[in-house]
């Protein structure tokens, strides 16, 4: 009887090996001058010398991932854009406080490791890396042979940024008279994922169809990766007197605004303002989702929130319209209790994009 291996339990080694030389070219791509060395070391390296010069630095962290779009992902082999969709789940909660990012590291986990896979996932976060901003770092990549099965996989990743102690945004700058701007999402995101699945799967849709209100395979519309606000909106903090960001992620509009809203103030939010792109119908009608359920679980065309002084309103559209970023005033804030509410209808007058 010859002794077991790894080899024979399932782990390959090598092929981690080769993952790490493939994705070596797009990890420094992800760079910033703060980075020391390269990948393959036990831990990531950041000059934070920066820091010293800065009157007072609060770092902030966050961790995330992109729930079950992965699912997705493994069925169209959509491994090219999903890392994209990680950076931004993590980067745009960093940039909510008003923090910069400065670095992430990630965690990419496979029943079975294919290089050639794992360095597209990879490019896929560099990318969003490069978009945000941040260096990536570092990270790990393991094979769970027994536990995910060979075409399976999943990812996570943790962000640090900084930002100076008298410029976090949050609750305790806003104030009623603010005016409430909506920044549009390129689609789904990276929630409720869960339930877009099962509405799939219910209703037998086939994501290799163009759905004629869509224009494109609905799978490549659900796998459009998640737009990445960092960069713009440091500059708007930069231009525009900026009081809180509200990443829109699970739970909604109404709910991930209302966490940015100080105990005295509500936020009225106008339906009227804008119209869903026409996924989010498409979604609502094959699973016969109630609008209330609709509006708790996906961003309906809206991926960020920005609360800025009233008389800056128009500058800021300016300058988000400028960068690419469609954006309109979705509403204001008010004395109330720290609650946020969605009136009125959606008209044909906006979309996302």
């Amino acid at each position: 009887m010859t002794g077991a291996s790894y080899a024979e339990s399932g782990v390959d080694l090598q092929a981690g090996e080769r993952a790490v030389e493939l994705m070596r070219p797009a990890v420094a791509a992800a760079a910033r001058p703060e980075v020391i060395g390269g990948i393959g070391g036990f831990a990531g390296l950041f000059d934070a010398s920066r820091l010293a010069r800065m009157r007072r630095p609060v770092l902030a962290a966050s961790a995330d991932g992109v729930g079950t779009k992965v699912v997705l992902a493994q069925r169209l082999g959509g491994w090219d854009t999903i890392g994209i969709d990680l950076v931004g789940m993590v980067v745009d909660d960093l940039v909510a406080c008003g923090a910069e990012p400065l670095f992430l590291t990630d965690y990419i986990v496979c029943g079975k490791i294919v290089p050639e896979r794992v360095a597209r996932i990879v490019a896929g976060i560099a990318r969003g890396c490069a978009q945000a901003g941040c260096a990536l770092i570092g990270g790990e990549t393991a094979e769970h042979p027994g536990h995910l099965a060979p075409d399976h996989f999943d990812l996570s990743a943790s962000a640090t940024g900084v930002v100076e102690a008298d410029r976090v945004l949050g609750p305790d700058r806003v104030r009623p008279g603010d005016a409430v701007l909506a920044l549009a999402s390129s689609g789904l995101h990276s929630n409720g994922y869960s339930l877009v699945r099962r509405i799939v799967d219910g209703a037998g849709l086939d994501l290799e169809a163009v759905p004629s209100d869509l224009g494109r395979p609905l799978g490549a519309e659900l796998l459009t990766p998640t737009r990445i606000y960092a960069r713009d909106c440091l500059a708007l903090a930069a231009e525009c007197e900026v009081h809180a960001f509200a990443h829109i992620t699970g739970g909604g509009l109404a709910a991930n605004t209302a966490r940015v809203l100080p105990a005295g103030c509500d936020a009225r939010l106008d339906r009227a303002t804008w119209q869903p792109p026409p996924v989010f119908a498409l979604l609502a009608r094959h699973g016969h989702v109630a609008a209330g359920e609709m509006e708790r679980v996906f961003n309906l065309g809206v991926g960020m929130v920005a609360v800025v002084a009233a008389p800056d309103a128009d500058r800021a559209l300016r300058l988000l319209t400028g960068r690419g970023v469609p954006a309109w005033q979705i509403g204001e804030v008010v004395a109330g209790a720290g609650r946020a509410e969605l009136l009125g209808e959606h008209s044909g007058a906006r979309g996302g994009g």
